[in-house]
């Protein structure tokens, strides 16, 4: 374990979502979803949410800390944090901001929250064509490099030629997250199962991504509040104590500018090291995983570059059976950002706190060790780890 960590103390307390919504179908603005989930988690957590003094969130959320507070009535907010970058690269450093405060005394409940109305601001994933670009787009935008489908997807062909693997992992990976949806009435993919000829049936958006490779674009709003190690002891729920959490990017690496060396990658190779430093365990110790699927490719990237295939061949290892519940590494269990929703990943970070309390809705038997790597091939990323 690192000299300076905060490995058991801070722990979840409270978990709390909206329904979600295809996106532009929310009945309500951003900001009542984001209020909505944060009354849920204050629940939960059986305290007031005018008692929450830390406010968390990334991926530049509209809905500020300011307004927030004054809805809720709290009499002090002695917090506030925002993780740059764009994405759910930030959403396992948020948590770790918000843990950071806490150790270091700034605050006693701190909440995490992402709330997203795209039929009010604007859907996520299209590309733009401005008339005038600068800076790193202008190496992309130009040629026709428009979005993250097409970005990522570079990065996936240099990977899968360098590790001579097929889109047969990418299908393992859509597969497990539907499969998980259909136990999980939440999912918006509940009651719509996938099987491996609808897969590659569907259309290609930017290959070697098919449509079901593809992330949810949704309308919502989750929230998680955590609190000391100590004092969460007082609550209804038992404890999710946060093990680790990192985050950070590998020199060089830009999504857009596709500058770095290790190019065919999803910006864990430095961070992920830092995670198991911290945590004192390996890959080996992962009951469960929450891997952040932008899109299926980066799913495997970062599921290698956190070690957790361990020595096995990747096409042995990346099969249906292997990724859902009973088999080596069950991942998204609640059906991730493909099945349940795109909450830019909010979402696997409660799901991640819900193996550990034994709640989840496709349930790991004796889940202790539960990993969440949030929005690979953006920059930064990060990364954390729950353990009871």
């Amino acid at each position: 374990m690192a000299e300076h960590s905060i490995n058991g103390k801070v722990a979840v307390i409270g978990l709390g979502q909206t329904t979600y919504y295809k996106h532009g179908q929310s009945p309500d603005p951003e900001f009542v979803l984001a209020l909505k989930a944060i009354l849920a988690a204050s629940e939960d957590a059986g305290i007031s949410a005018s008692e929450i003094d830390g406010y968390c969130s990334y991926s530049d959320e509209r809905s500020d800390p300011t307004r927030i507070g004054t809805a809720l009535n709290a009499p002090d907010i002695a917090f506030v944090n925002m993780f740059w970058g764009g994405g759910g690269g930030g959403v396992c450093g948020a948590v770790a901001n918000a843990a950071a405060a806490l150790a270091a005394g700034y605050c006693k409940y701190a909440v995490v929250y992402r709330s997203l109305a795209q039929g009010q601001f604007g859907r996520f994933g299209q590309g733009r064509a401005p008339g005038r670009t600068s800076g790193r787009f202008a190496y992309t935008l130009p040629y026709g490099t428009m979005n993250a489908a097409h970005q990522i997807a570079l990065r996936t062909r240099r990977f899968m030629h360098e590790r001579d693997v097929t889109d047969e992992v990418l299908c393992a990976v859509s597969l497990a997250s539907y499969a998980h949806a259909q136990n999980n009435p939440d999912a918006i993919m509940y009651g719509r199962p996938l099987t491996r000829e609808k897969y590659y049936a569907s259309r290609w958006i930017a290959e070697p991504f098919r449509l079901f490779d593809c992330c949810l674009e949704n309308d919502g709003a989750a929230a998680l509040i955590l609190t000391t190690a100590d004092r969460a002891a007082d609550h209804p729920h038992k404890p999710v104590k946060l093990m680790a959490a990192a985050q950070g990017m590998s020199p060089r690496y830009e999504l857009f500018g596709h500058f770095n060396d290790d190019y065919g990658t999803a910006n864990f190779t430095t961070v992920a090291p830092r995670l198991w430093q911290q945590a004192g365990i390996g890959p080996e110790a992962v009951d469960v995983a929450q891997i952040y699927e932008n899109f299926t490719g980066a799913v495997v990237m970062s599921i290698v570059e956190h070690g957790l295939p361990l020595d096995e061949d990747l096409m042995a290892f990346f099969t249906p059976d292997n990724l859902t519940v009973g088999g080596k590494l069950p991942i998204n269990t609640s059906g991730g950002n493909l099945a349940e929703c795109y909450m830019h990943g909010l979402e696997l970070v409660i799901e991640a706190a819900r193996q550990i309390r034994g709640t989840s809705p496709n349930q790991v038997d004796g889940a202790d060790v539960s990993l969440v790597a949030g929005g690979p091939a953006s920059s930064p990323v990060s990364s954390l780890i729950f353990t009871n």
